[in-house]
């Protein structure tokens, strides 16, 4: 079964942190995992190269929580993938 664009990004969010993803919850800030600054921006990078999209910076940074995060990246890859 193919993942979804949600649990992908907690993937990535988990590989980064090197904590399971199991671990990290939908409603933690990006802060209680202990993600820094430096972390939020590996993490957008590498989520942009997995999807091949280009996220909006002053967006991401409105967005508290991981499953907010999730949720916007997954509508970014949605409307991308109608566009092509």
């Amino acid at each position: 079964m193919e993942k979804t664009v949600k649990e992908q990004v907690v993937g990535v969010i988990a590989e980064q942190l090197t904590r399971p993803a199991e671990e990290l919850s939908l409603d933690a800030t990006f802060e209680a995992v202990g993600a820094d600054s430096l972390d939020r921006v590996e993490i957008v990078m590498k989520v942009e190269e997995l999807f091949d999209v280009e996220l909006n910076d002053d967006t991401l940074e409105t967005l508290p929580t991981i499953g907010a995060f999730a949720e916007y990246v997954s509508g970014v890859v949605a409307s991308s993938n109608r566009a092509e």
